[in-house]
C-alpha cells in the first residue's frame, strides 16, 4: 500500500510539473510560445512554417497563435497572458500595439522567461532582440520605385494597416520620409488606415479616388492593405493608377503578373520564423543576443518575379 501511495503521489507531482510547464509543450526539448499579430494572412503562415522547421531541427516545441484580425489588441493581450501562464522556456511576440503589452512583458521578465520580439518591435526594454525586416528602409525602397514609376510628380495616396504597431509606423514613415527627401514633385495625400482588412482598405481606396480623380499612385503597406487597394481600384473602374504594395500573398502575385500592381516589397517570413526560434533557443542557453536581427527584404515586379532569388522568399 505504501509503495502504491508513493507511486500515486509521484504521478501527481509529475502531472503538476507538466501543467506548470505548459499545456502547449510536448517532449523533453525547450518550449517556445509564439504570439503573432495574426494568423489569417499567408505571411503569418510562412512565419509559422519557418519557426516549425527551426524548432524541429533543434528538438524544440513551439505553439503559434494570433488573433483573427490585426485590430484585435485585446485578444492578443489575452493570448500573451495565457502564454505566460504556461511557463514556457521562451516567448516570441509580435505586438499589435507597441505599448499595450508592457506590463505582461515585465511579468515574463520577472519569471525569467526570455522574450524575443519579431516582425513588430515593442516600446520596451524587455525583449532581448527583435527579428524583423528593416521596415523603414524597405518602405523607402517602395517609395523610390513609386516615384520612378509615376515620373517623379503627382498625387500619391497611402493605405496603411494601423498606426499602433511599429510596422505600421515604420512603413508609413519610411515611405513618406523618402518622398520628402527625394521627390519634391510628389504630393502625398493624408495617410489612411485600413486595419489590414481587405474590404475596409478597398472602401478607403474608392473614397480616395472619388475625392482625388487625379491620383497617380497608391501604396498599400501590408498584404491586406495592398490587396484592398487593388480591389478598390478595380471596383472604382479606374485605370492608369500605379499600385505599389508590401508582402507577397497569392493575390498580390496574381495582381503583379496581370499588371494590376506594379510591384511590391517582399519580406522573408520563413527566415523570420527561423531567426525567431533560433534566437529564443540561444536565449534559453544564456547566450548574449544582438539587439536586432535583420531578416531582409526584396523589391519584386513582373521582371524578376520568377527569378530564383525572389521565388525563394515569396509566401503564396
Amino acid at each position: 500500500m505504501r509503495r502504491r501511495q508513493l507511486l500515486i503521489g509521484g504521478l501527481a507531482v509529475a502531472g503538476l510539473a507538466a501543467c506548470d510547464r505548459g499545456s502547449g509543450a510536448a517532449g523533453d526539448g525547450p518550449y517556445v510560445a509564439i504570439v503573432s499579430k495574426g494568423f489569417q494572412h499567408q505571411f503569418w503562415q510562412a512565419v509559422k512554417k519557418g519557426a516549425e522547421q527551426e524548432a524541429a531541427g533543434a528538438g524544440a516545441t513551439i505553439t503559434f497563435e494570433g488573433p483573427a484580425t490585426e485590430k484585435e489588441v485585446e485578444a492578443q493581450i489575452t493570448m500573451l497572458t495565457n502564454a505566460i501562464a504556461k511557463r514556457p522556456d521562451a516567448i516570441g511576440f509580435a505586438a499589435l500595439d507597441s505599448r499595450a503589452a508592457e506590463g505582461l512583458l515585465q511579468q515574463a521578465k520577472a519569471q525569467n522567461i526570455p522574450v524575443i520580439a519579431f516582425d513588430s518591435g515593442v516600446e520596451s526594454q524587455v525583449p532581448l532582440t527583435t527579428a524583423a525586416t528593416d521596415n523603414l528602409a524597405a518602405a523607402g525602397e517602395a517609395a523610390k520605385h513609386m516615384s520612378e514609376l509615376i515620373g517623379g510628380s503627382g498625387k500619391v495616396a497611402l493605405v496603411v494597416h494601423d498606426q499602433t504597431s511599429l510596422t505600421g509606423q515604420q512603413r508609413r514613415d519610411g515611405f513618406t520620409g523618402w518622398m520628402a527627401a527625394n521627390a519634391p514633385g510628389v504630393q502625398l495625400l493624408p495617410v489612411q488606415y485600413g486595419e489590414g482588412d481587405q474590404a475596409r482598405s478597398a472602401d478607403i481606396t474608392k473614397s480616395i479616388l472619388g475625392a482625388n480623380p487625379d491620383v497617380k499612385g497608391i501604396y498599400g503597406a501590408n498584404e491586406g492593405s495592398a490587396i484592398g487597394v487593388v480591389r478598390g481600384v478595380q471596383e472604382s473602374g479606374r485605370t492608369g493608377v500605379t499600385i505599389v504594395g508590401f508582402d507577397s500573398g497569392k493575390a498580390q502575385l496574381d495582381a503583379i503578373r496581370s499588371g494590376l500592381m506594379a510591384g511590391a516589397i517582399t519580406q522573408n517570413p520563413v527566415g523570420m520564423g527561423a531567426a525567431l526560434v533560433s534566437a529564443a533557443l540561444r536565449a534559453i542557453r544564456g547566450e548574449t543576443l544582438e539587439k536586432t536581427i535583420d531578416t531582409g527584404y526584396f523589391w519584386y515586379d513582373n521582371t524578376n518575379i520568377d527569378s530564383p532569388e525572389i521565388q525563394a522568399v515569396l509566401y503564396q
